[in-house]
Parts: structure tokens; sequence; C-alpha cells
């Protein structure tokens, strides 16, 4: 896929994207991109003074644009219950589902509002939340996709069964190794399902390579009264030499949601040295990940934890 860019991106028109985390970084890029190939595009955030910016941005930039946002907290089962339902009662169907938000590398242990380590609770509990409470209305899709973020740090990531809140011993980048790995467990299982049932849907997965976002910054800072983290000094040494732009690293993200050659079950990444930088292409999955009795653990803890399942009558 050499060089694929968004003038790659087939017309989106008639097709309804809701992304998580829009408000920055990665998300607005792939939003951007979305509503310029002509997708109803939804925005979610929990902050709304940031998503009527991003909103009002991109009206300004492109008139005819057709996006919105919709007030969406990931650390709070109740939010992400309210969000899904006026989202759901707000359009037929939904083609692509993107769940982008996340948060990395928190200090100090935090816990979302139902007491989840905020990192499993975020990027992995309550994408799993929103993802079942959408999953009717992605159905309704005649070709929908959900594509799901995770990260090249999956590759250092173990599911601590016994631990899965970190309440015998904290570790700020285990926690987000652990999260980035169930987000790509979950999409894997997804598509095993689709298929299973013959569902109209695939589900695959991206990660940005190294990409200058917010993500260096805003979970590092969290609880923190000092200087800046390890990894915010490592970001600002290596940066310059290994990044790239929040822009590309939207790419196999877009590539993934959009391109007619991108598959289920897969993860795309940058080609470039070690996938931090470059075009997308399928990127290498991590052996643990593909560990099916952990898909199968994973999805019935994640179910029992937040309350979800897959909704009747579509359960199996």
């Amino acid at each position: 896929m050499p060089d694929w860019s968004t003038a790659n991106i087939p017309s989106q028109a008639g097709r309804i994207a809701v992304i998580t985390g829009a408000t920055s970084g990665i998300g607005y890029e792939t939003a951007l991109a979305l509503t310029e190939a002509g997708a109803r595009v939804i925005i979610t955030s929990r902050n709304g003074m940031k998503g009527a910016e991003v909103v009002a941005n991109i009206r300004k930039a492109h008139p005819n644009a057709d996006i919105s946002f919709e007030p969406i907290d990931l650390a709070s089962l109740l939010s992400i219950t309210a969000g899904a339902e006026r989202i759901s009662q707000s359009v037929p169907r939904i083609d692509l589902l993107i769940n982008n938000a996340g948060v990395m590398a928190i200090p100090t242990p935090f816990v979302t509002a139902n007491k989840f380590e905020m990192q499993f609770g975020v990027n992995h509990l309550g994408h799993f939340a929103l993802t079942m409470h959408l999953l009717p209305k992605v159905l309704s899709s005649s070709s929908a996709r959900v594509v799901t973020l995770s990260s090249l740090a999956h590759r250092s990531g173990r599911i601590h069964f016994d631990d899965l809140q970190w309440e015998k011993r904290y570790s700020s980048w285990g926690a987000y190794c652990q999260s980035k790995l169930t987000n790509l467990m979950f999409s894997m299982e997804l598509e095993r399902l689709a298929r299973a049932n013959n569902w109209p849907l695939i589900s695959n997965a991206a990660h940005p390579g190294f990409a200058r976002t917010g993500l260096q910054t805003t979970g590092p800072s969290m609880g923190r009264t000092g200087g800046p983290s390890a990894i915010e000094r490592l970001t600002k040494v290596l940066g310059p030499f290994l990044s790239q732009s929040a822009a590309a690293g939207a790419l196999p993200t877009l590539y993934a949601a959009t391109s007619p050659h991108a598959v289920g079950g897969t993860l795309y990444g940058p080609d470039g040295f070690h996938e931090m930088t470059g075009s997308p292409r399928q990127a290498k999955i991590a052996r643990r990940a593909r560990d099916r009795k952990n898909w199968l653990r994973l999805w019935d803890v994640s179910a029992r934890l937040t309350g979800t399942a897959i909704p009747r009558p579509l359960a199996t």
C-alpha cells in the first residue's frame, strides 16, 4: 500500500460514522478526513466545549460538512449508556464505529466512575460497552466496520486476569500496554463473532505508530506536581527523528475504515522503521494477542464488569 493517503479514500457519501475521542489528535484527523470524503460524522468526547469548537472549525473549513457532537465520557458507564441511546435515536444505522479515544501511562492509580483502573476502564471497557450498546445500529448497515485503536505497546502487554484493575501493584506503562492488548483482542473476537454469525460487519484494528498527539502528555501529567515525565522527555528528544504528525498517524485508521482492501481480524499500522512512521500496511500482531481462549475470557469478564452483552436477538 505504498503512499496511501486521504486522496485514496473512496467516497463516503451516505455513510454514517461515530468516532470516540475526536476532539484532538488521531480522532480529529480521522473525523476531518471522513467529513471531507462525504460521510456524516458524529464525534464524541467528554469535553463539550472542545466538541463544539471542533464542529465549528470543521464547518468553517467545509461549510457543507455533516458533523455533530455527542458528549460521552468513557470513564462512566452511565454516560456511555445515555450517549449511545441518544446516538441510536438519531441515526438509522452506523456504518463506521471508530473506537479511538484513549489515555496513556497515568503515573499514579486513577479510577473511573465505576472503580475501574482508568486505562483499562477507558481504553477497553468503555469501548466494549459502547460497542455493545451501538451494535444493533451497526448491524443495521449492510457493510459496517468497527475499527479499534491499538498500539505498538500491545506487544509488551500482558493481561493480568487475577488483577485487571492493578490493585496489587500498579505500573503505569504495564496498565497501558495491557489496555492496548485488550483493544486488539476485543477487535479480533468481534471479527470472529461476525464471521460465525454471518454479520455484515468487518472488525479490525489500527495503530498510529509514533504520532505526535496529546496522548504523550495528557496521561503522564495526570496527578503530577513535578516536571515532565520520562515519556514526555523521551518524546521531546526522539520525536523530531522518529515520529510523524497526527494526520499521518490517522492513515492506518482511515485505511482500516475505508479501503476496499482492508480485511477483518487484522491490525494496520505504518510501514516504516519499526512501524513508527510511514504509509498504512498490515502490521505485526504479537503472539499472545492471538490466544483465542483469552479472547473469550476477556469478552466474558468485560461483559460482566460493564453489565453489557451482545443485545438480543443478536446474542448467540
